[in-house]
């Protein structure tokens, strides 16, 4: 078997016969342009016969070269495909996911028992980030964000609508301290959400036809919607919920809702993911979970409940 030139080489005259550039070539490689330089040298010290010629500062491939350069093409471009195609097995059943902390750790994370068991050969891993996602440089095949829906280029699926509405303990209830109606806000701490969720009391109180201005209120503040959460759990005060973050502890009876005032948010969360990758069978099956989930949740906030809980 004849020997096969320099394989850097052949990576090389490929990428710069593409280009027709060894600067490009070289950034393409991440190398420099002498290393590409060298190894085309390499290359045609190696096949006895000059690839490239320079005329008027550009490069022009010689006709050995043009007639040499398909046969390098098709090889590099089934190296390509059949790599992919490894990887493809490889990932085939591992589903990596990216939500919000507060969301995985309210929502996600306890229901993904109940996926495991209809798909136990599905390896979910769940990532947390407020960032906008690069599913290809990240490699995360699906994320769960907040907002309207509108992502260029992905395809997004409605999962669950956004309420919001104020939570306690139920400890809280029978305190020294009524709370009948939202004046009785006056004598206890209010909890609040930073950032994306710091107007939230504002909003509420303004649609109480009330003071819009919470700092008159004595508070606490934290950066995570699920330790405002926990906060509210422990008993340090009332909290904005919102309906994806309190439900469970709703039926669990760790909060009750002392006001009948829900405010429906525009926004709601959805499942995004590249239109190209959309149907892979893993993504799919993650996807009709998901919303068969959000859909059986519906309804865990019926009057009844919250009413039940501050007789």
């Amino acid at each position: 078997m004849s020997r096969l030139p320099s394989l850097n080489g052949l990576r090389a005259f490929e990428a710069a016969a593409r280009h027709m550039s060894f600067t490009k070539a070289a950034a393409e490689l991440n190398v420099t342009q002498t290393a590409i330089s060298h190894q085309i040298k390499r290359l045609e010290d190696e096949l006895g016969l000059r690839l490239f010629v320079r005329q008027n500062r550009t490069l022009v491939l010689t006709t050995e070269a043009r007639e040499y350069l398909p046969g390098i093409r098709a090889a590099f471009q089934d190296l390509r495909l059949a790599t992919e195609r490894l990887k493809q097995r490889e990932n085939a059943n591992v589903l990596i996911v990216s939500t919000l902390a507060s969301l995985a750790a309210k929502w996600l994370v306890p229901r993904l028992s109940k996926f495991q068991d209809l798909h136990p050969t599905i390896d979910v891993r769940v990532t947390t980030s407020t960032a906008l996602i690069d599913f290809e440089r990240e490699g995360v095949d699906a994320g769960i964000r907040y907002g309207l829906g509108h992502w260029p280029g992905l395809r997004s699926d409605w999962l669950m609508a956004d309420e919001m509405f104020p939570v306690c303990s139920p400890a809280l209830l029978k305190g020294r301290h009524p709370l009948r109606n939202v004046d009785d806000l006056a004598n206890f701490t209010l909890l609040h959400t930073s950032d994306a969720y710091e107007d939230d009391w504002r909003v509420w109180l303004t649609a109480a036809g009330k003071s819009a201005n919470p700092s008159q209120h004595p508070g606490l503040t934290f950066d995570l919607i699920f330790m405002t959460v926990q906060a509210a759990i422990d008993g340090l005060g009332i909290a904005m919920g919102r309906t994806a973050y309190v439900e469970a502890d709703i039926a669990q009876g760790r909060l009750v809702v002392p006001f009948d005032l829900v405010i429906p948010s525009a926004a709601g969360f959805y499942l995004v993911c590249p239109e190209a990758t959309a149907d892979q069978p893993k993504i799919a099956a993650f996807r009709d979970w998901l919303k068969a989930s959000a859909s059986r949740d519906k309804g865990t906030l019926a009057p009844p409940l919250h009413l039940a809980a501050r007789r």
